[in-house]
């Protein structure tokens, strides 16, 4: 196995696309480590991105936010104007792991390690974020919503590295929320995950949304119909409900250990309303 730190985009694709072998990309290394250790993946490059100073950034850009692929969790909480822009976005990602592991763990990271149940996805679906990809081929775009393939699997081809987020501006009376069930009280994997994105009129009523779900499908959804189930509307009960009912549509889970078929789309309906009024009362100041 070979080990190399570049020191810009250009080097590490380069690095990539040359390599015969299986390749690894170390950001965080908080998922990319623990399958070596278990001897899930035996790479035989790894490319270390947290050397490109250009990675390393939180820079704001047409009004939103560049957040580079090799930003932690850490520092995108302690961002001000980034956690109040998009906090269900950093609370998505401030859930991942420990506040150890938050030191070193991407979003970006968590989006390409491609898990159903990744915490960061379905926030990050609901914000309408888009990937910024380098390659051989040159640089490409592509939202977060169709980024993953399948479990495990994402759209990116060979010597292609993801090289930031972009999180775009919020208009006035917007934002957004996350939230997880998980069996213990930290540290777990999300049985359900629900980020909604909401941008609301002067007099309250829900202009646009996006709703993202976790762990309830192959790869993270994109769900319209829940979406569009509070559009037009000041968030009443009748919404919420409409909006759980689509929710729990959308869902296609497994059985296994951590929680059941039913459970699963139960508790997708249930969060999908908690997290709606929680991403409402916080656009609404």
């Amino acid at each position: 196995m070979r080990y190399l730190a570049p020191a810009s985009v250009d080097e590490a694709v380069s690095a990539l696309a040359a390599e015969p072998g299986k390749t690894g990309i170390l950001a965080g290394g908080t998922d990319l480590l623990v399958q070596m250790k278990t001897g899930l993946i035996e790479p035989d490059l790894i490319v270390d991105i947290k050397k490109i100073n250009d990675l390393n950034a939180i820079r704001r850009e047409n009004g939103g936010f560049r957040i580079g692929a090799g930003v932690s969790g850490a520092q995108m909480g302690e961002h001000a104007e980034l956690a109040r822009a998009w906090p269900g976005v950093v609370e998505s990602v401030n859930l991942i792991g420990s506040t150890q592991i938050q030191g070193r763990a991407t979003a970006a990271g968590n989006l390409c390690n491609a898990s159903p149940a990744a915490d960061s996805v379905p926030a990050l679906i609901a914000a309408s974020a888009v990937a910024s990809v380098a390659g051989p081929g040159g640089t490409r775009e592509i939202a977060v919503e169709d980024f993953i393939a399948a479990p495990g699997q994402s759209v990116l081809e060979k010597g292609e590295i993801v090289v930031s987020l972009f999180l775009p501006s919020r208009p006035e009376h917007a934002s957004d929320a996350y939230e997880r069930f998980i069996p213990r009280t930290e540290m777990d994997i999300a049985v359900v995950g629900v980020g909604i994105s909401v941008d609301t009129s002067a007099e309250g009523e829900v202009k646009n949304a996006r709703v993202g779900i976790g762990a309830v499908a192959p790869t993270p959804l994109l769900v319209n119909e829940a979406a569009d189930a509070i559009v037009g509307t000041k968030l009443d009960e009748e919404a919420l409900e409409r909006c759980a009912s689509a929710a729990m549509a959308a869902c296609s889970p497994i059985n296994d250990k951590r929680g059941t078929i039913d459970f699963r789309i139960k508790v997708a309906g249930a969060l999908a309303k908690r997290v709606a009024k929680r991403a409402y009362c916080r656009a609404r100041g």
